[in-house]
């Protein structure tokens, strides 16, 4: 079994504490203004972000990414609030794509703001540019590791 430095298991704990608690902060702001909680806006913001705001379920389940566990009812729960709309696939007649609703982006613009400032305060207020320029660095690093294996 590979061994962790005691700064590398340190590293990773305050890593994943910072999100969950970052995540925990903007979902209680989300809910206190009323808006779509943050796995909706995940959601809506993969389906906005699509050509034609729509994606095949499978190409949707790749770009989320807070909700993969549970996405089926997600799905089921949005189609079933109007925020989005199931349509059979015109490339292939056995799939079916997401399509984004008015409804949905009216939801998603709405809660925006919220979330942005949720970033701007628990994330970025506390960060100097040079912080951000280095922690952005090393997440990079990070990710691009993860995409070649």
């Amino acid at each position: 079994m590979e061994r962790l430095s005691e700064k590398e298991l340190a590293a990773w704990r305050l890593f994943i504490k910072a999100h969950a608690k970052i995540i925990e902060s903007i979902e209680q702001d989300l809910a206190e203004q009323k808006k779509v909680p943050l796995t909706t806006y995940d959601v809506l913001i993969a389906l906005f972000e699509a050509p034609d705001h729509r994606l095949r379920f499978i190409e949707l389940n790749r770009k989320v990414v807070l909700s993969k566990s549970g996405l089926t009812r997600l799905i089921d729960r949005l189609e079933r609030d109007g925020l989005i709309q199931r349509e059979k696939s015109e490339e292939d007649r056995r799939g079916s794509n997401a399509v984004l609703t008015n409804e949905g982006e009216k939801q998603l613009r709405k809660a925006w703001p919220v979330y942005a400032m949720g970033i701007k305060q628990y994330f970025a207020e506390p960060l100097s540019d040079g912080e951000v320029q280095d922690l952005t660095r090393s997440l990079e690093v990070i990710y691009k590791g993860l995409q070649s294996s």
